[in-house]
């Protein structure tokens, strides 16, 4: 079955960087475009950033686009996001999506807080 694992999230100071990851597995990884999303108490899930099969292509929010860097491994099927520059703004809840023939996966969900 489809799996996505995000360890890696955690407690950081403004201005700081921290990088999540998705681990993947149940399907054939480097068919599929992947994303990130986050969410925040009261609010709807927002996509965050998104990359294409290859790599090749990315999009991203504009609040976090020149901060954030999506990537991925098709070999290790990993997906990546890379964050610097980060605000108290960007405290959430930060999931791993695929959508695969119509139907949205998603992680369990790892928490970035950032704090002074």
């Amino acid at each position: 079955q489809v799996q996505l694992v995000e360890p890696g999230g955690g407690l950081v100071q403004p201005g700081g960087s921290l990088r999540l990851s998705c681990a993947a597995s149940g399907f054939r990884f480097s068919l599929y475009a992947m994303n990130w999303y986050r969410q925040t108490p009261g609010r709807e899930r927002e996509l965050v950033a998104g990359i294409n099969s290859a790599g090749g292509s990315t999009n991203y929010a504009d609040s976090v686009k020149a901060r954030f860097t999506i990537s991925r491994d098709n070999a290790e099927e990993m997906v990546y996001l890379q964050m610097n520059g980060l605000e108290v703004e960007d405290t959430a809840v930060y999931y791993c999506s695929v959508r695969i023939f119509g139907q949205a996966f998603w992680g369990q969900g790892t928490q970035v807080t950032v704090s002074s």
